[in-house]
């Protein structure tokens, strides 16, 4: 009883936190638009509104249970985001090829097409995201990761979008949403029941789920952060640097965790199977 309310007490503090951070930027992205006339980050605002009403509709439509809306509201945003980042990347490599494309002075200054709406897209959703998740308790730990993820990229972010930098180095760090993706279809298939590991569906999930981890989030998030310590010398003084590698270590840090998550996961699931095995030799 002891240890219950004081996790409570632990999960109240997290969330107070969390909250007041997510206020915090919600004022400063509204100065931005109101009175510095930044009305390319309404993008932000649609994100939000659109992913909201998605929760709505899926609440009234299909479950009132807060985790499946949640993951289900998830899962739209990974696949959007997904699409959205391999149709900018294509649409640049079309127009122009790859001479240059990941150059440092267009990663750093340039913009690629629909890559600053797209970015602010996904902001609003990791917004509204923390909000949900914040007005649902659907954390845990002192320290939620999932809440560090959501804060750490909305810092990140929205500074690039104020100052118009480093946009197309994000939409890349993006690229991890095709991971996201079977993440979400996961807890998905757990929540309808779908849990045999010997399932086709099941072995096929999780190939695909292991290797976009891989190639999508893990090595795609390393090479950004060497190609970052590779040009550091070109970059101007300033904050860019410091808060570009910042960004990039703790999304590395938090790849890694999730890994260990993800094989714990795995073997877990494994498990019951091979049990099963077991008892019928």
């Amino acid at each position: 009883m002891a240890r219950t309310s004081y996790n409570q007490s632990h999960k109240n503090k997290a969330g107070v936190f969390f909250l007041a951070t997510l206020l915090l930027w919600m004022v400063s992205v509204l100065f931005e638009i109101v009175f510095n006339k930044r009305k390319e980050l309404l993008w932000i605002a649609y994100g939000a509104c659109f992913f909201q009403l998605a929760n709505w509709v899926v609440r009234f439509a299909v479950s009132r249970d807060p985790l499946f809306v949640n993951t289900a509201v998830s899962l739209l945003h990974s696949t959007v985001t997904s699409v959205s980042v391999v149709l900018i990347l294509v649409n640049q490599w079309v127009r122009n090829g790859s001479n240059g494309m990941f150059e440092h002075s267009q990663l750093v200054g340039g913009t690629w097409p629909w890559a600053y709406p797209a970015l602010c897209f996904s902001c609003g959703y990791f917004a509204y995201d923390q909000w949900d998740m914040l007005h649902y308790r659907l954390y845990s730990g002192l320290i939620p990761s999932i809440l560090v993820h959501h804060l750490l990229l909305l810092v990140c972010f929205t500074l690039a979008l104020y100052r118009n930098i480093t946009i197309n180095y994000l939409i890349l760090t993006l690229s991890c949403e095709l991971h996201s993706i079977f993440l979400h279809v996961r807890k998905v298939r757990r929540m309808a029941g779908i849990r045999d590991a010997k399932s086709k569906i099941v072995m096929v999930e999780w190939i695909l789920n292991w290797t976009m981890f891989v190639l999508a989030r893990f090595a795609s998030h390393v090479l950004i952060t060497v190609k970052l310590i590779k040009d550091a010398s070109k970059f101007e003084k300033g904050i860019e640097l410091p808060l570009a590698l910042f960004g990039m270590v703790g999304m590395n840090i938090l790849n890694f965790f999730l890994g260990i998550d993800l094989f714990k996961a795995f073997r877990k699931e494994k498990t019951p199977s091979q049990m099963n095995n077991h008892h019928a030799e």
